[in-house]
């Protein structure tokens, strides 16, 4: 089936690109210094995985990054609208008019919108309040609309898991079961944390927590589409 060999194409690549653009990103800025004018743009020992030492907005923000960082997300945007189309097609192939058909399109492809506009204004200033809680809002959009049509996503292929047999290794369906329940669940407890005023909450600084939740949040939204692309059996 072509959609299937499609989205498995695809996933790879909406796995690599932004990958890779990130920590390009992050390299340039903690390793390569000379090519930032301003001090303000360099950051040193830090490993946000782990220290929460900056945002990815923050590595990504100053220049050359955003020359990575900008089209990379486009790209990424683009592949992420393809992929999810091509999704539809393939669950209208094994059980046309799901019910979730509908909510996989809209959320899959307002995600990728929402990364798009999030993209046009990083690195844009602006002292304003609304405009900063724009962003904000676009950012979790972003990551609410991703992680719901993960969701529905999976739970569709699960519904009918039994007529996907020969087209897939059901481990990897399993383990993309647990990975968005774990990042929903990680986001349920998350939120009331970082929607705590200040910057200290039992010992542990609000600052670093949200940065470093935020790269391995971001490493676990597209490791979905690296365990879509090893859940599909190539075809022969």
């Amino acid at each position: 089936m072509n959609s299937i060999e499609k989205a498995r194409s695809f996933s790879i690549w909406i796995f690599i690109v932004p990958f890779v653009a990130v920590n390009t990103c992050l390299i340039l800025v903690t390793q390569f210094h000379g090519v930032f004018e301003s001090e303000a743009d360099r950051l040193y020992n830090t490993i946000p995985y782990i220290d929460g030492g900056a945002s990815i907005s923050r590595t990504a923000r100053p220049y050359p990054s955003w020359l990575i960082f900008k089209p990379a997300m486009f790209l990424t945007s683009y592949l992420l609208i393809r992929y999810w189309l091509f999704n539809r097609d393939i669950i209208k192939f094994f059980s046309n008019n799901h019910k979730n058909l509908k909510k996989i399109v809209f959320f899959g492809v307002a995600s990728a919108i929402a990364l798009t506009i999030h993209s046009i204004f990083l690195g844009i200033k602006f002292d304003n309040d609304l405009y900063k809680l724009f962003r904000r809002v676009i950012m979790l959009s972003f990551i609410v609309f991703e992680i719901v049509a993960q969701a529905y996503l999976v739970a569709t292929f699960f519904s009918f898991k039994e007529k996907l047999n020969k087209y897939i290794n059901p481990l990897f369906l399993n383990l993309k079961i647990i990975l968005v329940s774990l990042l929903i669940l990680v986001a349920i407890i998350s939120i009331p944390i970082i929607s705590l005023p200040g910057d200290d909450f039992f010992g542990i600084n609000l600052k670093f927590f949200k940065h470093a939740l935020e790269w391995d949040y971001f490493l676990g939204v597209i490791t979905f589409y690296l365990l879509t692309f090893f859940m599909w059996k190539k075809s022969n």
